[in-house]
């Protein structure tokens, strides 16, 4: 029987005619400069880039002492380049008229691409609900794809009260970067089963964010249903309200009777006694009315706009009527 050679390992060419040096530095990574048509911003990014006041000091700044951080990007099969952390840069160099930028070019798959977006954005001194919602969407999916301990999506996602997970520290080491906690991170997931609408109402504080959550683990058909009662109403509900019809969904008994019901209930802060003096009021009346005949005119006249405010039929200009897959129809405001 032949003995087995050794296998001999042989220095590359590289090695061979380059020495340790030369090798470290054509591996780390350079800044270069690359045209900004050659750029291309990362596939559904979650973080807007606002034009403010902020963003044109940045302009100010780079025309002045030009560029300070590189951004960064990766390689694109077909040439170009694609944004990993710098959109706001990259349209600051566009307005101060620039046509290359700074940038540092690394190799990285989708889920360290994603991972490091998020991680470089997270931080920002403002940060609306729905983008953090987003950029913790993604994190998650991307540590999900490269083997990390973490639970598929949909079962962190569907936990009701926000706190047993079976792989809790998964959510944590997610929020850890931006301070919020594991359950925490879950319920701004959440936010990303909103319909546009609502969650443009988190965005805008018109809604609030433990009421989006509860909405969320609705359907999007009786969302909008809520969101249409939201707009013609001029109401925004309250937790125990959100609570409510997240109840009668589950138990599938919501309709849109009963959304018009829990929405339409008194809060407690609407509970609250107000006194109106007569005297502030005097003025507005002949001056022989009496006090009763002052509150019948009043108690009348609430009457009226009771009635047109809140029976007032749903077919007018402002709506327009659609069909629905649920047994009531769906209006559009």
């Amino acid at each position: 029987m032949s003995e087995k050679v050794p296998k001999m390992d042989l220095p590359s060419l590289d090695n061979l005619f380059t020495t340790q040096k030369e090798r470290d530095e054509a591996s780390m990574e350079k800044v270069q400069k690359i045209p900004l048509n050659k750029i291309k911003d990362f596939p559904n990014h979650p973080f807007k880039v606002n034009v403010d006041d902020s963003l044109y000091s940045m302009v100010d700044s780079i025309k002045e002492n030009g560029l300070l951080e590189p951004v960064l990007v990766r390689p694109t099969e077909d040439g170009y380049y694609e944004m990993v952390s710098g959109h706001r840069r990259k349209l600051a160099c566009e307005l101060a008229q620039y046509t290359e930028i700074d940038a540092v070019v690394r190799n990285m798959t989708d889920d360290e691409a994603t991972i490091i977006m998020v991680d470089s954005n997270i931080q920002r001194e403002k940060i609306l609900p729905s983008e953090k919602a987003f950029a913790y969407k993604m994190k998650l999916e991307a540590m999900k794809h490269q083997g990390k301990r973490v639970d598929l999506l949909e079962e962190v996602t569907s936990d009701r009260d926000g706190r047993k997970l079976r792989n809790p520290e998964i959510t944590g080491i997610i929020g850890k970067i931006s301070g919020d906690s594991q359950s925490q991170v879950k319920r701004y997931i959440r936010l990303t089963y909103l319909i546009p609408e609502l969650l443009n109402k988190v965005d805008n504080a018109t809604l609030g964010f433990s009421q989006a959550v509860e909405l969320s683990y609705i359907s999007e058909d009786y969302q909008q249903l809520i969101n249409n009662k939201m707009d013609f109403d001029e109401i925004s509900p309250s937790v125990s309200q959100a609570k409510s019809l997240r109840i009668l969904y589950d138990q599938n008994n919501l309709n849109e009777d009963l959304i018009e019901k829990t929405l339409g209930e008194l809060k407690p802060n609407q509970l609250e006694n107000q006194n109106i003096k007569y005297r502030e009021l005097r003025h507005y009346f002949p001056e022989n009315y009496t006090n009763d005949k002052i509150k019948s005119v009043i108690q009348k006249l609430c009457e009226e706009y009771y009635n047109r405010w809140h029976n007032k039929e749903r077919n007018d200009a402002r709506w327009c009527h659609t069909s629905s897959p649920l047994t009531n129809p769906i209006y559009y405001y």
